[in-house]
């Protein structure tokens, strides 16, 4: 079993079967969902979808603090190279690589990816996804920030993932609509909803999406900040 827990927003700390602690688009300073009094003691892998900061705000001072494999794109990994972090496992598109038990293939999203760098943006390649794949043969797809597109199919032909993590706030990323499509085409059996409820203007909810996919019988899975729940 994986134990997953949400830390608000898109950040979810993820514990392996064998212990190891995978951490995705960390954000906690200054997350307004982030859960009270949670503490992270260990971080084996962290991945980053992109360069915006409510998803890498954290990025630079967790990774030296614990000294995980830090997957990103590249220019993300050259940018976090930068600031001091080290092993970085800057990717492309298509590509996978191995992090400890987990291996992840990078896979496209819709949106952008700018760092904000002082008061500069700096460039940070392109928005990505990723697929996890697990010991147990297990795969999860965490979309990040994205519009729903048509080679979602493909990535249900390719890697069969049981699970989704799909944004549906909607304004920056998909709505509830568009995060049901995404769904279906992916094949999945749950999603977790993301990227919601964080500020006002996010005004997609899991409600909405699971009255969407009701008749699919695709469950939508509400989790809680900072509650440990198994899959």
């Amino acid at each position: 079993m994986i134990e997953i827990t949400w830390l608000g927003h898109a950040t979810f700390q993820l514990k392996l079967e064998n212990g190891e602690i995978v951490l995705l688009d960390p954000w906690i300073e200054g997350n307004p969902k982030a859960p009270q009094g949670f503490r992270i003691d260990r971080i084996d892998t962290m991945l980053i979808t992109h360069g915006h900061g409510d998803h890498m705000n954290d990025a630079v001072a967790l990774a030296r603090k614990f000294h995980p494999k830090v997957i990103a794109n590249f220019e993300i990994g050259l940018w976090l190279a930068g600031k001091g972090v080290e092993n970085t496992g800057g990717m492309g598109k298509g590509g996978s690589q191995k992090a400890g038990s987990l291996e992840v293939t990078m896979t496209d999203a819709r949106h952008s990816s700018g760092i904000q760098d002082g008061n500069s943006i700096v460039y940070g390649g392109e928005a990505a996804g990723f697929i996890l794949h697990f010991a147990d043969g297990r795969a999860a797809y965490f979309a990040g920030d994205t519009a729903v597109f048509s080679d979602m199919a493909l990535y249900r032909e390719l890697y069969a993932p049981e699970l989704a993590f799909l944004p549906i706030g909607d304004y920056f990323t998909m709505d509830p609509k568009q995060a049901a499509l995404a769904a279906r085409m992916l094949g999945v059996k749950q999603v977790i909803p993301m990227h919601f409820g964080t500020f006002p203007v996010l005004k997609g909810t899991p409600a909405e999406l699971a009255g969407l996919l009701k008749k699919d019988g695709i469950e939508v899975w509400e989790l809680q900040p900072g509650k440990r729940v198994q899959w």
